[in-house]
């Protein structure tokens, strides 16, 4: 059977969320307590918790309202989940056709309120490569796959690209190196990791996750040819989508990774609020 013409967004919002719950719960168990992670599948979504996340990231809800409708009691259905967890602030990530068209009134009733836009992109395999192809990305780095002994330069690597603090993330995000569905490419200038990208595959579809560069090797093309080499791996493994996410960009912003995934063939699926749950 043939592949839609465009990747539904209950599939879309799938593959994330099955890539969130394996990175998150499929870290080590001594990983999982540090952190205070916790996981539970609710009205056919995910709910992730992370207990001690000091960047207010980790601790999501997504996937849902396709399989079941959203509703107030569904809202506080995964809030007392969060409250049971000990979690004080959570994100609700729903796609605009997952949305009831009751959602004003469920935000008012469950105190739900709007937070900031990502954009989900999508792309057919065989546009990526054919883009690669056309015009392979350029970079003064070396690109390749991340061995076990390299993971926790990888994981540092990572945490440091995106800002966020060291300690117990670098092991969660070392912890997928290796791990049976994910794949890890990293960037090199000399002998120091400097850049990292991380591959999800499920039922065929890619899950693109983790790029980040270190702020000295910024604008050198490690992320385009990071997205080139999960794009060419994802391809080799007989998936036919890739599936990716970035910050949307304000009036007056630019952001560099949703640009460089749109000159791959990603195209934009849809952009996507997040709702702010606070306990």
């Amino acid at each position: 059977m043939s592949s839609p013409a465009i990747l539904p967004a209950s599939e879309a919002e799938a593959s994330e969320a099955e890539m969130l719950l394996s990175f998150e719960t499929g870290a080590p168990a001594e990983v999982r307590s540090a952190l205070g992670i916790a996981a539970a599948r609710i009205g056919g979504g995910v709910a992730l918790a992370m207990r001690h996340d000091s960047m207010d990231h980790w601790s999501v809800a997504l996937g849902l309202g396709f399989a079941e409708p959203v509703t107030a009691d569904l809202v506080d259905e995964i809030g007392a989940f969060y409250s049971a967890q000990h979690v004080g602030h959570a994100r609700f990530q729903l796609a605009p056709e997952a949305l009831p068209g009751d959602w004003p009134e469920i935000c008012e009733k469950t105190g739900l309120s709007a937070g900031g836009t990502s954009v989900k992109l999508v792309c057919r395999t065989e546009i990526a490569l054919a883009r690669i192809t056309e015009h392979r990305p350029a970079t003064d780095l070396r690109v390749a796959p991340v061995s076990p002994q390299d993971a926790t330069a990888w994981g540092s690597a990572q945490v440091r690209g995106f800002g966020e603090p060291e300690g117990d993330l670098v092991a969660l995000s070392a912890s997928v190196v290796g791990r049976e569905g994910w794949h890890a490419f990293g960037t090199w200038d000399g002998d120091e990791l400097v850049g990292t990208g991380a591959l999800h595959v499920r039922a065929g579809v890619a899950q693109f996750f983790g790029g980040a560069t270190l702020p000295r090797a910024r604008k050198r093309g490690g992320q385009t040819a990071l997205l080139a080499a999960r794009a060419e791996l994802a391809a080799s493994l007989g998936c036919t989508w890739l599936v990716a996410e970035t910050g949307a960009e304000d009036p007056g912003t630019h952001n560099p990774s949703l640009h460089n995934m749109l000159r791959l063939g990603f195209e934009v699926r849809y952009e996507r609020r997040d709702w702010i749950w606070q306990g």
